[in-house]
């Protein structure tokens, strides 16, 4: 095939090409037909706004009494904690106690050797008899030669010696009584004996050990009563102090760390610190439970809630009718010709897990929307339903309306 002809079906084969996309292009009520389907979209959207109510859950603005918390970390720390050490340097006889049981003031935690201690108490109370046999010997011979000083009998200088002889030996006795108090604590220092109400820890001895002063035996803590500590900025200071400054204490809970649920209830503000941390701008506060049942631990962090005042007629709705704009909180607020409006708000505290109290922006008994806020604007009319209640059926006028809308939307795309 010549040149010639290559070029002349190339130039042929555009043409085709460029004439088909020409008919495409430009095919008959092609742009009608989308605007047709344009305008229905619309219509049909317009229509939903106007003339449909949007189903949404509505509650009313409710008055009640509204506890005020400041909430804190804290940490449980145990009432009294003390490590016993033996007060005698001995071999370990027996070990009284389990460890992590429950030990009461008094009881017998653990027993040394007694009986060196024995011996030396033993060795006392001798030594105090032999004393006072020689000091009643002493006093019946100054009795006898007293009687006989004022015949000539026995020398003045002889009568020194003799009272000097019962003083020596008084201050023996004495002596002696003293070191058999010596003896016999050491004798009872053999007992080792629990100081406090507490929970005993993991033994560090063994029976047959020798022991000495320097040896920690078992910690014990006390953990009825039990503290919480926590810190709160300085700014709630004055609050605090007013607060506290009535007869009843403050009344503080524990939580889990999920602050899902509350630990104990039965707490009290026990200690405001006398000073601020200049590292962290807060203060020191500790309170004190009962923890009957155990549940608080040494160690353990918990959330902590601290009532400070009591807000009477506080307005209270849901929180989730709370919605967070550029402008800061607001809700949806349904008005007298059931359409709703974005009204501001200002969120003073939390009630709960569930509900919140209203500072300003609302009255008593105004409804608002909890659920649906999504589908709606201001402006839109709106079909309050209660909570857990759920949109009638719709009736066969409902049913008619919405197919001739289908239908014209449907009608304009297929003009497409």
């Amino acid at each position: 095939m010549s040149r010639f002809w290559k070029i002349a079906l190339i130039v042929l084969a555009v043409i085709v090409v460029g004439a088909v996309g020409f008919r495409l292009l430009h095919k008959p009520g092609a742009e009608d037909g989308a605007q047709a389907q344009q305008g229905g979209q619309r219509g049909g959207k317009g229509g939903q706004d106007k003339d449909t109510p949007v189903p949404v859950t509505v509650e009313p603005v409710v008055k009640q009494d509204v506890p005020v918390y400041l909430t804190a970390l804290g940490t449980v720390q145990a009432l009294n904690t003390v490590t016993i050490n033996p007060q005698i340097s001995g071999q370990m006889l027996s070990i009284n106690f389990k460890e992590g049981q429950e030990v009461k003031k008094g009881e017998l935690l653990a027993q040394i050797d007694p009986r060196p201690f024995q011996a030396a108490y033993d060795q006392a109370e001798a030594k105090q008899q032999q004393d006072e046999a020689q000091l009643a010997t002493a006093q019946s011979t100054l009795k006898r030669n007293d009687a006989l000083v004022a015949k000539g009998y026995v020398a003045q200088l002889d009568m020194d010696t003799y009272r000097n002889n019962v003083a020596n030996l008084a201050a023996s006795v004495a002596a002696d009584k003293a070191a058999i108090r010596s003896a016999k604590v050491n004798l009872d220092y053999t007992r080792i004996i629990s100081p406090i109400d507490g929970v005993a820890g993991i033994r560090n001895v063994d029976p047959g050990n020798v022991v000495t002063t320097t040896t920690a035996v078992v910690t014990l803590t006390q953990i009825h009563p039990i503290y919480v500590m926590f810190n709160l900025p300085e700014q709630n200071l004055e609050m605090v102090r007013q607060a506290s400054g009535g007869d009843d204490p403050l009344e503080v809970l524990a939580l889990d760390r999920a602050d899902a649920h509350p630990i104990a209830t039965d707490g009290q503000l026990n200690v405001v610190d006398n000073q601020i941390d200049t590292t962290t701008g807060t203060f020191k506060l500790r309170s004190v439970f009962q923890n009957g049942k155990g549940d608080l631990w040494p160690g353990q962090f918990v959330n902590v809630r601290l009532k400070v005042r009591t807000v009477n007629g506080g307005l209270v709705i849901p929180a989730q009718a709370v919605q967070r704009g550029p402008d800061g909180d607001y809700v949806y607020l349904v008005q007298q010709d059931q359409t709703v409006k974005m009204q501001p708000v200002k969120v003073a505290g939390e009630v709960g897990d569930s509900h919140v109290m209203i500072g300003s922006g609302l009255a008593l008994n105004e409804q608002v929307v909890t659920e649906g806020q999504f589908r709606l604007k201001p402006g839109s009319k709106v079909k309050a339903l209660k909570p857990g209640e759920v949109p009638a059926a719709p009736t066969a006028s409902e049913v008619e309306k919405a197919k001739k809308r289908a239908q014209q939307n449907g009608g304009g795309r297929r003009g497409g």
